[in-house]
């Protein structure tokens, strides 16, 4: 027998299903969990969860992701457990009971881990680092509220400027109107990029300063030291422009704590894939539309893919690019296929099958799915014909001449952490990223190359060192290759209806300077077999709407 217990919490009341025992009796009606393959492009990164009528998918997610995503969580308060916990990646797809809300999900998730990985943890508080708001007597640059107009605060950007050949950074601008300090130290950490400047912990109000207040905030993406150009921090910006402190303190604050877990899920049931819903193979319909190379273009071009209302919409997209996409492959994974795949370009609505195959309100969409419903558009109307195939390509092996690396402590957890920020393309910004590897085996190392470096490295990286043992170490590279770079900001020109220089390579530090500058090591080049997908046969034009 099962009661149902109804629990209000702030403005959201969730009616959960318990046992007689108080436990969580929510389960998913069948489970498929595995290992993420190594051979993901985005292999390093959590994504979803998707829900897509019935089914629920997530990607490539550590244990701390799937924590987090169950519990409702940052991952920082996930606590403790084994050193793998941020290392191993899962998949993760389920068939849900018809109508699940997004809560309900959650406590499924949670009772998955418990199930199949065996998870024991418990909730306590912790004293952690965080930011508090203060307000130093007199010195206040406020404006008090006279009520009228819309509460809340409203961004936007100023575009970057060119000052004497010095490019300035982007400035992201905060119009709030009024606003309590109470809300607006609460709000903080959702403001953009404001993580990178104060972490993902609440901010603590401690102004003392009742009423609403209007006021207007302005500060810059973080940019490497000694950059050209402005970068004022959130905490300058709060300090000059509104007349308050952001000061980091410890303070208590609520974690999870991992007691025990198992590394490997309990096996999945036998043929538990024929009872999850299969992602949609096609579109319902769908139209295609070429679009004027770039060169011709009058005015700026929207080009990307995005999911809205039931639709997937492509906009101004190279051919090379969409098949690309549809496959789940790198550049110099495409063998073949003829020059009109990098110059046409075309823009795309897709409608999804109408029925239980529907995405979930505010529900991101997988790319999975759109990759699949694409190539199946892509053959009917281009008569793309393909197959994939081991080829010799270029592949490196990892080597250590002069290796500059400090050893771990092995109780520390495997990962890396990254403090990418957006790239902005000018003729003045050098786009940089810098990761942080913490007890990483240099095997581990290897195998996570492909990923970080993907504009260098198209196949699996080899382990050579034969170094043991686990290090920490930082890596600070450009994450786009110097001569790709100069493609990109030539062609954000023409864009712009600015002048287009040739496309000389640019400054920055390749990811093979990096490795062999930095920590001693040295990407050795060999040919190898490597999976390739190869192009047969694809028409010039698509077939008619």
């Amino acid at each position: 027998m099962r009661t149902f217990l109804c629990m209000t919490v702030a403005a959201l009341t969730a009616c959960v299903a318990v046992g007689q025992n108080g436990e969580n009796s929510l389960r998913f009606e069948a489970a498929d969990v595995h290992p993420t393959s190594l051979t993901a492009n985005n292999s390093q990164f959590s994504r979803g969860p998707f829900i897509l009528g019935a089914r629920y998918d997530l990607h490539s997610s550590t244990m701390v992701d799937l924590i987090s995503k169950a519990y409702g969580v940052v991952s920082d308060k996930v606590l403790e457990g084994p050193s793998w916990l941020e290392y191993d990646r899962f998949d993760v797809s389920a068939l849900m009971p018809p109508k699940t809300s997004s809560e309900n999900a959650k406590l499924m998730l949670q009772a998955l881990l418990a199930d199949r990985f065996q998870l024991v943890l418990h909730k306590e508080d912790r004293p952690l680092p965080a930011y508090v708001l203060s307000a130093p007597k007199g010195k206040q640059k406020l404006k008090e509220a006279d009520g009228s107009g819309d509460t809340g605060c409203r961004m936007t950007i100023d575009q970057a400027r060119s000052v004497e050949g010095v490019v300035s950074n982007l400035t992201l601008v905060y119009t709030c109107r009024s606003m309590t300090m109470t809300s607006f130290a609460e709000g903080m950490t959702n403001m953009a990029i404001a993580q990178q400047y104060v972490g993902t912990n609440p901010v603590q109000d401690k102004t003392g300063l009742e009423g609403k207040w209007d006021f207007t905030l302005k500060y810059n993406l973080p940019t490497a030291a000694g950059a050209p150009g402005d970068n004022i921090t959130i905490q300058d910006a709060v300090d000059k422009q509104l007349g308050l402190k952001l000061e980091q303190q410890t303070i208590s604050l609520p974690v999870l704590v991992v007691d025990k877990l198992s590394r490997a899920p309990s096996p999945n049931a036998p043929d538990v894939s024929k009872k999850i819903p299969a992602l949609p193979a096609e579109f319902e319909v769908a139209t295609v539309k070429p679009m004027e190379p770039i060169g011709n273009a009058n005015g700026p071009i929207a080009i990307g893919i995005r999911f809205a209302g039931g639709r997937v919409e492509m906009s101004g997209l190279p051919l090379k690019t969409l098949i690309l996409q549809a496959w789940g492959v790198q550049a110099d994974s495409l063998v073949g296929g003829p020059k009109f795949l990098d110059t046409d370009r075309y823009s795309i609505v897709g409608k999804m099958p109408a029925g239980e195959a529907v995405p979930a309100p505010n529900s991101p969409l997988d790319q999975d799915a759109v990759g699949l419903m694409l190539r199946a558009l892509l053959a009917e109307r281009f008569n793309l014909k393909t197959h994939f195939e081991e080829r010799p390509m270029t592949a490196y092996t990892l080597t250590a001449p002069k290796p500059k690396l400090k050893k771990a402590d092995p109780s520390t957890r495997t990962k890396w952490t990254d403090g990418n920020t957006p790239i902005v393309l000018s003729n003045g910004n050098i786009p940089s990223r810098t990761v942080k590897f913490q007890n990483m085996s240099m095997a581990q190392l290897a195998e996570k190359l492909q990923s970080l470096g993907s504009a260098y490295i198209h196949a699996p990286v080899l382990d050579g060192t034969g170094l043991e043992g686990s290090y920490d170490f930082t890596l600070t590279f450009s994450p786009i290759a110097p001569a790709q770079l100069a493609t990109l900001v030539t062609r954000a020109a023409e864009v712009g209806g600015g002048a287009a220089g040739a496309a000389d390579p640019m400054g920055g530090v390749t990811l093979f300077d990096a490795i062999d500058k930095q920590l001693g090591l040295k990407l050795v080049e060999q040919k190898r077999p490597v999976r390739v997908l190869v192009i047969d046969h694809i028409d010039e034009k698509p077939t008619d709407n």
